[in-house]
């Protein structure tokens, strides 16, 4: 199986770094992970219940992080056992820069390389690809919903001031120019 992606976060590099670096703010954000804990250097071991189609398990394994340039990327290797459900092990590239348009926040692009053994293989690559990008997209969710919580939301997003509501009838009125105006309109012009 193989994946890769891009998405825009509403936080610094540095920010998204240190946060990618941080087992705890990992294991809120990995799907069914209940335990990633470090164990050495730049090695973790994981722990996390996995279902795909009818096969659900419990996987245990370890991540290792090799050719660190921080804040910029890292290449981790992962494998896992399920039990009689199979094995998974795989590698994947992460590489984080500023945006492009020069705006607020960063971009991830990562790639995963990965294969599966056991009853999992058996499920059928549609269905594995299926999952494999139904938990990505869980993981980027989470990880943006822990980014806002500490840091607040993201700036293009404080910027959008809530509109002042109007009803209908007053919004139409207002575009014929009739009804509130602004507040430079309503002074005395003498």
């Amino acid at each position: 199986m193989e994946m890769l992606g891009n998405r825009r976060l509403g936080v610094t590099q540095q920010q998204a770094w240190d946060a990618l670096n941080d087992p705890e703010t990992l294991k809120k954000c990995i799907p069914g992970c209940d335990r990633f804990e470090l164990t050495g250097e730049n090695e973790y071991s994981v722990g996390l219940a996995l279902k795909i189609g009818p096969v659900s398990a419990k996987f245990s394994g370890k991540v290792t992080l090799a050719d660190i340039l921080a804040p910029d990327s890292y290449r981790l290797s992962f494998e896992g056992q399920g039990g009689v459900a199979g094995f998974a092990k795989g590698a994947s590239s992460v590489s984080l820069k500023p945006v492009v348009d020069g705006g607020e926040g960063c971009e991830l692009d990562y790639t995963v390389q990965a294969q599966v053994g056991g009853k999992i293989a058996q499920m059928g690559q549609r269905l594995i690809d299926g999952a494999a990008k139904s938990t990505a997209d869980d993981f980027f969710k989470r990880f943006d919903a822990e980014m806002q919580s500490r840091y607040g939301p993201p700036p293009e997003a404080a910027d959008e001031a809530p509109a002042e509501k109007v009803g209908a009838v007053a919004g139409f009125m207002q575009k014929l120019g009739i009804g509130k105006k602004a507040d430079t309109d309503n002074k005395d012009p003498g």
